[in-house]
């Protein structure tokens, strides 16, 4: 898939958790916290973007019915079952660029050296690991213990 082809997507603040999923996957997903639906419209137009919402409203919009603007209705109120549908409706790969995104702020994460993170990491993490990654954005840092593994675990879940 080339660049321009890879899907960016705004979701609504009824779906959140699917923001952080998606953005576990690789995908470039903003979180829309704000209630107003026309600044939703006008910044997925802006910014090339699909809409994931729960609300039915925002599929009533013209610019959705004629399809000026690719829109999905999660139906599932379990995050998991709305990343299940996102990957079967938009053709998604879960291991396309997976743990490249910062959860948080959807920044690219950039590779740190171990010696600049020693005091924003508990003593143990320090010691037992050897690979960091932190978001310019946020300076939150990112490495492979058991929370990764068991996200890791349930991404293989989600590719059967």
């Amino acid at each position: 898939m080339c660049a321009e082809n890879i899907p960016r997507f705004i979701v609504d603040l009824n779906a959140g958790k699917l923001a952080r999923w998606l953005r576990l996957i690789g995908y470039d997903t903003l979180l829309f916290d704000h209630r107003d639906d026309k600044y939703l419209i006008n910044l997925a137009l802006l910014e090339n973007r699909n809409i994931l919402t729960r609300d039915t409203q925002i599929m009533q919009r013209r610019v959705v019915t004629v399809g000026k603007i690719k829109a999905l209705l999660i139906s599932c109120d379990n995050p998991l079952g709305q990343i299940q549908q996102v990957i079967r409706e938009f053709n998604l790969d879960p291991s396309h660029n997976r743990f490249k995104i910062c959860l948080e702020c959807n920044q690219p994460l950039a590779p740190i050296n171990k010696e600049d993170i020693k005091d924003k990491v508990p003593l143990y993490v320090y010691q037992t690991q050897a690979q960091f990654v932190e978001c310019p954005n946020c300076c939150r840092v990112y490495w492979q213990g058991t929370h990764w593994q068991a996200m890791l675990k349930k991404l293989e879940e989600l590719a059967k």
